[in-house]
């Protein structure tokens, strides 16, 4: 099972510049404007993995009563999946949802 450190932090997004500010009801982990995140984590929260690419947003899948994000990293190219803020930009969901 995967350990989960609460990080809940304010940042600047990497891809769009947007300034992304903490989520208040869980661990914040991509920009809520673009969807990118940063491949900054081995297990949620602990900020140890070295690789820090850029994790693209491809895809989207159903899980529970939400959705995932999935990923790939732009420079290990592994593949990621968060799940979906309350506030990401529905638009960006729903033109990832019509890709596949």
């Amino acid at each position: 099972m995967k350990k989960f450190i609460n990080k809940d932090e304010s940042f600047t997004c990497n891809n769009c510049g947007y300034q992304v500010e903490p989520l208040k009801y869980s661990s914040r982990d991509h920009c809520p404007m673009c969807l990118y995140s940063i491949h900054i984590d081995i297990n949620p929260g602990d900020r140890q993995n070295t690789c820090l690419g850029n994790l693209i947003p491809i895809g989207i899948e159903k899980f529970k009563d939400t959705y995932k994000i999935i990923y790939k990293c732009s420079k290990c190219k592994k593949i990621h999946k968060n799940i979906m803020a309350r506030d990401d930009d529905m638009n960006k969901i729903i033109e990832l949802s019509s890709k596949q």
